[in-house]
């Protein structure tokens, strides 16, 4: 199964289980997860379901560069594939 792992940055704000999910894309891997802990949905979309700006996902090591729903929420999955999602620092 894929697994999908939340790094400790968010662990400040709420609960971030990992989460064992036989999803074959990200979208419905992170509603795996959402249906564990349904106040994570918040910490990485938006408002249009879209992943937030300073949130970032890697699948087996590649960074998904698609940002909305129509793009890199679709990426492929596969039955083994290790999803690390974090939030991006930013600033000077």
């Amino acid at each position: 199964m894929a697994r999908l792992i939340f790094t400790q940055q968010l662990r400040r704000f709420t609960e971030v289980p990992e989460v064992e999910t036989t999803a074959d894309n990200l979208h419905d891997a992170l509603e795996a997860a959402f249906a564990v802990n349904p106040v994570l949905r918040g910490y990485i979309l938006d408002e249009q379901g879209d992943l937030r700006f300073h949130v970032v996902v890697f699948i087996d090591g590649k960074r998904v560069t698609g940002h909305n729903k129509h793009t890199g929420l679709h990426d492929t999955l596969r039955a083994d594939s290790q999803v690390h999602v974090l939030q991006a620092l930013s600033g000077g």
